[in-house]
């Protein structure tokens, strides 16, 4: 019956951007293939050479496929040392952090889902609240949290959350609520949009997988969120990032009130959700803007084709038509291209494989740091530094390396600091997950 009832939600016409080559055929829902994860690239050993790349490995597309010099394998260089602080060690299954105006900070865990406020006194007790969501699932999963920009005075926080019911994640929804720090609690919470389909493209796909969820706010006002694309891969996914019909493999824009955002590309386009901003992602982990205004995301590709991606109105991004990976077996990924006309190639991809989870970019007072952007490694074990220069990625610095630490969320902070949450999980949700995860604090020595 719960097969059914998952078919039937899916089941729904898919309408194809008309910038678009046409659809390989939908692979129907069923038993997943049998990856061998042991296929999966082990964590490199990072080289600290000056002036050579930090990840000498073969590429998983053995051919070098750089579709200009600086897309991939910057030179390492060594920006300047830094001081780490160990704000908890007792975190359980966190994804995400902001910095509050007190110094505090909100974190949320994954699943069960829970609020929790890191200070001085450690971590405390869950937030009360959740219950405003009336999720109709036993069980409620958090990601993001983003600050309101007149958070000070309002005290409004976005989150995006999950519904979770017998081992099967339901897909990403955002939310808004007030903070109540004093008395522990969110208050005042409002849906703002439950993404569509409902239920995941494969019922077999692993918990938690490809959710996306990332929050940011840009100067507009608006939220940009991004959706996974919940498929459950193979050597030709189902291309549902490129359908119109649907929010997954997309980046959306909304008010926060939760209305399509005035402007959204697709806006009477026949068929088209109007949230649409971008589309063809595949699994994006981490989304920011750069204080120059572009906004960037990264991303995972299947095995080895990572990516940094800069998000323009209506671009296409090419999953699953384009990848610089392959299939988990080893297989191509569809016709094994790299490049297509009317798609947009990433700023820089990683392969193989290191899995990017968090991104922030440096405004603080470094010099040293000025023009970095940080990037949490969660197979790679580390936090990648990248400096961007007129768009190109020119160096490339693992830190923290030596904590061997899946790095899950990285925020850079109002007071000058960059915020890291590293990982206690593995791979996928568990509600049994260790109260193991940390929260660290970065202050650059200049």
């Amino acid at each position: 019956m719960k097969r059914l009832v998952l078919a039937l939600l899916l089941a729904a016409p898919a309408t194809l951007s008309a910038q678009t080559p046409p659809p390989t055929q939908p692979r129907t829902p069923g038993p997943a293939p049998d990856y061998n994860a042991g296929g999966l690239p082990r964590t490199p050993t990072y080289g600290s050479t000056e002036g050579q790349p930090v990840d000498a490995r073969v590429p998983e597309k053995k051919a070098d496929t750089r579709q200009f010099p600086q897309q991939t394998r910057a030179p390492f260089h060594h920006a300047t040392d830094f001081k780490v602080t160990v704000l908890t060690n007792q975190l359980h299954a966190a994804w995400a952090s902001a910095l509050l105006p007190d110094g505090k900070l909100l974190v949320t865990e994954r699943l069960p889902g829970a609020f929790r406020i890191v200070g001085k006194d450690g971590v405390g007790a869950p937030l009360t609240g959740m219950e405003g969501l009336h999720v109709s699932t036993p069980m409620t999963g958090l990601l993001d949290v983003v600050l309101d920009p007149a958070f000070a005075t309002n005290h409004t926080i976005y989150f995006t959350y999950f519904e979770y019911l017998d081992k099967t994640v339901y897909n990403t929804a955002v939310a808004r609520a007030v903070l109540d720090e004093a008395g522990g609690a969110i208050r005042d919470v409002k849906v703002l949009i439950k993404t569509s389909p409902f239920a995941p493209n494969d019922q077999t796909l692993a918990a938690g997988t490809k959710t996306g969820g990332r929050i940011a706010i840009g100067a507009d006002g608006y939220l940009y969120v991004t959706i996974g694309d919940r498929d459950n891969a193979g050597p030709r996914p189902w291309p549902v990032a490129q359908y119109l019909d649907t929010h997954l493999g997309k980046v959306i824009r909304i008010t926060k009130d939760g209305a399509p955002a005035p402007g959204n590309p697709f806006i009477g386009t026949p068929g088209a959700l109007p949230e649409i901003w971008a589309i063809g992602f595949r699994s994006q982990e981490g989304l920011a803007f750069a204080p120059d205004g572009g906004l960037y995301e990264v991303e995972h590709g299947p095995r080895g084709g990572d990516e940094l991606n800069l998000i323009k109105k209506g671009a296409n991004y090419g999953w699953p038509y384009i990848s610089h990976g392959i299939d988990y077996r080893g297989a191509p990924i569809g016709d094994g291209e790299v490049a297509k006309a009317g798609m947009e190639q990433p700023v820089y991809y990683w392969s193989p494989s290191t899995a990017p989870g968090g991104l922030a970019f440096y405004t603080g007072k470094s010099k040293a740091w000025a023009g970095s952007a940080f990037v949490g490694m969660l197979n790679g074990r580390q936090l990648d530094r990248i400096k961007l220069v007129d768009g190109k990625v020119v160096e490339e610095e693992t830190l923290l390396g030596d904590r061997k630490a899946r790095i899950r969320d990285v925020r850079m902070g109002s007071d000058g600091a960059i915020y890291v949450l590293t990982d206690s999980g593995g791979t996928s949700i568990t509600e049994t997950t260790p109260a193991t995860g940390e929260l660290l604090k970065l202050v650059p020595a200049k």
